[in-house]
């Protein structure tokens, strides 16, 4: 009988920490925006991911080099995705709307993916160092030796925000699961 006392009393304590744990993890890496994210993506991890490292979810932030929003879209980007989603009337401050954002974002990202193929390391390098700049490296031998994939990213910023994401996915993927038991 003591003993099943002092089993029930651990596997209590573990179950607190696990819960304690998971409350932590998701004030760092918050679930938000899923009715919208999910409303335009097959993988709501891969958007969040993108989202946590472009912006920690600040909806208003402003890069130095004038992105903006949750994904951090460069007006020039937002004009044109826009335009290729079929709204000619495209005004930069609707960058600052979520649900906008994150269409155009998403939008976006699969565009790249058509242009790139289901190379994350590339659909990231473009969405970040965009899609020329990616062009230009996979047209050089010392960043891609077979002009499809990239063997070394030239642009620290780029390097570092793709480990980032792929870090956050693995985080996300697993945080969606236990969400989804919730």
């Amino acid at each position: 009988m003591k003993k099943k006392i002092i089993l029930a009393s651990v596997v209590s304590a573990c179950l607190a920490l696990m819960l304690v744990g998971f409350v932590l993890v998701t004030l760092r890496f918050p679930i938000r925006y899923l009715d919208i994210i999910e409303e335009h993506s097959l993988d709501t991890a891969f958007v969040l991911s993108v989202i946590h490292a472009e912006s920690t979810f600040r909806p208003h932030v402003v890069s130095h080099r004038g992105a903006i929003g949750l994904m951090q879209i460069m007006e020039s980007t937002g004009q044109d995705m826009a335009n290729r989603m079929g709204f000619y009337d495209f005004d930069y401050s609707a960058l600052l709307i979520p649900e906008s954002n994150i269409a155009i974002g998403i939008f976006y990202l699969n565009w790249l993916e058509q242009y790139f193929g289901d190379d994350r390391t590339l659909i990231l390098s473009g969405y970040n160092a965009g899609p020329g700049r990616v062009r230009q490296w996979l047209a050089d031998e010392r960043f891609s030796q077979d002009g499809i994939t990239l063997s070394y990213i030239p642009f620290p910023e780029t390097r570092n925000y793709i480990n980032r994401v792929k870090r956050n996915y693995i985080i996300y993927t697993w945080l969606l699961r236990l969400h989804s038991l919730f």
